[in-house]
């Protein structure tokens, strides 16, 4: 997919891809700002070292998220499970969320515009930490892609979208094996050997990486449990 010249308009077909690294709030409480923009800037690198591949682009980051511009929806289904799977591994394995549709969407200025730019963006919104989330009208255009399925999570009202959606996640097939716990405070992922704390509640332990985490845990453990969206 050739970029535009940033001054001329276009109408343009495209995968779009928003990541981020859920928690992230949380995370920047937790281990300070500048460990916060470190991750971050790993976190584009890592996306910039695999994005040519799927001749794809990079059009923005804003704070700690990530847009995509991906021609194929197959490549791009491919690239948000490494996003989720592997990218980060030597980084803490923070958690990463990704939410994608396919649609034309208007290029001006280096940035895309449009209906199905938002809904990438709403869909996103939607993911839990380490889940790919794509519109059912995106899997029909990259049906079972090699080594991945589709699990539904049903029709789902998103904010500012007239009708509501069909949203599926996607699985790789040969994930059999246990992701470890995570951090509940700042999402990043937890040894249960090597873990800096161990808090029971409501009948479910918890680890955690730092002695910090874990008491701003056991203040307000209701904060933590319910399920995080920031």
């Amino acid at each position: 997919m050739a970029r535009q010249n940033d001054d001329v308009s276009d109408t343009v077909s495209a995968t779009f891809v928003f990541a981020d690294i859920a928690g992230f709030t949380a995370l920047t409480e937790a281990h300070g700002d500048e460990q916060a923009a470190d991750l971050v800037s790993a976190f584009c690198d890592a996306i910039s070292e695999k994005l040519p591949a799927t001749g794809g682009v990079r059009v923005k980051t804003i704070g700690d998220a990530v847009m995509l511009a991906i021609p194929d929806p197959a490549e791009a289904v491919h690239l948000g499970l490494r996003m989720t799977n592997e990218l980060m591994l030597g980084h803490g394995a923070p958690e990463v969320r990704v939410g994608l549709h396919f649609g034309p969407a208007v290029q001006r200025f280096g940035d895309y515009f449009g209906a199905a730019v938002n809904l990438a963006a709403r869909v996103s919104a939607e993911a839990k930490g380490s889940e790919v989330l794509l519109t059912a009208v995106t899997a029909a255009l990259a049906p079972a892609p090699e080594g991945v399925i589709y699990e539904p999570r049903g029709r789902r009202t998103l904010r500012n979208v007239r009708d509501p959606v069909e949203l599926l996640a996607a699985i790789r097939s040969d994930a059999a094996g246990e992701r470890l716990p995570c951090d509940p405070v700042c999402r990043m992922a937890v040894d249960p050997d090597r873990a800096a704390g161990r808090l029971m509640y409501d009948g479910t332990a918890y680890f955690f990486c730092t002695l910090t985490c874990a008491g701003e845990f056991a203040r307000a453990p209701e904060r933590y449990v319910a399920t995080r969206t920031d």
